[in-house]
């Protein structure tokens, strides 16, 4: 008889020295990589499989951790890391260029237990700015630094650091070109990751070049807290990408929190009813990625397409540019 309670008394110690996928704790992660004029006919179909792998690719890095029985910061910072690694979107290397063919990288991350967050804007030699974020708010006492204290910051925290060359990228430098030439409308995107770990905490993080083309030290929302990012567990963790002025103007991503804390509206209602109503009457374009505490996903936009995709509480991956 007494064999038997010590039986389960190991087996449930066995249960919780398990990682947080291992007992179907809910677990999710969801990515974008930018908002804008993406249509089918504009994309070869080399290019458009390019996308979706590293798509793929990000998401992984960060669900491999989350399965792990990691944080959802650390998720979201693998996730993010691996798309500013590529030049394909405007992030890290191949972030688009300011006026005068300079890179300045803007990022931000909260966490949704505490809701401490850290952000940098207008860095120009650091190698993961979204790496720097987090170093800002796990080893600082401040929110946000900016251009060479951001970076001096960075130093400090041995983090890598590279020449502004190692951003730029001939498309880019063409980008650019055309836009001084007046032959494009200017281009601003973004990538960001939202995540629940098995822990039930929830993590947002947002990383961008800014707007091409963009002039005296231009920051967008990307790195303001309420405007790009947002995490809180009780409501939503979010990252936004689209024209920058109008999500702060709008505070978006804590707008989407704040609609559904009081006004008892679920993810996908608050999401939809600032993307497609608040933002759209303002004149602003773009989308989000969002995921509550359920692990739950919305990703409205209002825009041609947006690159984006998830791997939700049941396993599912899925990738997708347009409206599909």
């Amino acid at each position: 008889m007494t064999s038997i309670p010590r039986l389960l008394i190991l087996a449930l110690l066995l249960l919780a020295a398990l990682p947080a996928g291992a007992q179907d704790k809910p677990i999710a992660i969801a990515i974008h990589g930018g908002a804008g004029t993406i249509l089918p006919g504009q994309m070869t179909e080399e290019t458009e499989v390019a996308y979706r792998e590293k798509m793929t690719e990000a998401l992984r890095a960060g669900y491999a951790i989350l399965n792990e029985g990691g944080s959802s910061v650390d998720a979201v910072v693998a996730a993010v890391q691996v798309l500013e690694e590529s030049p394909l979107f405007n992030a890290g290397r191949g972030a688009v260029l300011t006026s005068e063919g300079t890179a300045e990288l803007d990022a931000s991350i909260m966490e949704g237990e505490q809701r401490m967050a850290g952000a940098v804007a207008g860095v120009k030699q650091v190698k993961s700015p979204i790496e720097l974020a987090r170093r800002v708010m796990e080893a600082s006492p401040h929110v946000m630094l900016a251009g060479e204290g951001a970076e001096f910051f960075a130093l400090d925290q041995s983090l890598e650091m590279v020449d502004n060359d190692y951003f730029i990228t001939d498309r880019r430098m063409e980008q650019l070109r055309r836009m001084q030439r007046a032959e494009e409308d200017d281009k601003h995107g973004t990538v960001g990751a939202v995540a629940l770990d098995g822990s039930g905490n929830l993590a947002a993080a947002t990383s961008t070049g800014g707007m091409s083309n963009k002039k005296f030290g231009r920051v967008g929302d990307s790195p303001i807290i309420g405007a790009g990012t947002y995490a809180d567990n009780e409501t939503a963790a979010v990252s936004a990408t689209g024209h920058g002025e109008y999500f702060i103007r709008g505070v978006v991503a804590y707008d989407i929190a704040a609609m559904m804390r009081y006004a008892d509206l679920t993810l996908s209602e608050a999401a939809n009813a600032v993307i497609h109503e608040r933002l759209t009457d303002m004149g602003g374009t773009g989308g989000v990625i969002a995921m509550d505490a359920g692990g739950n996903i919305s990703m409205p936009f209002n825009t041609a397409g947006m690159y984006r995709g998830y791997i939700d509480t049941s396993g599912e991956l899925h990738v997708a540019i347009y409206g599909d």
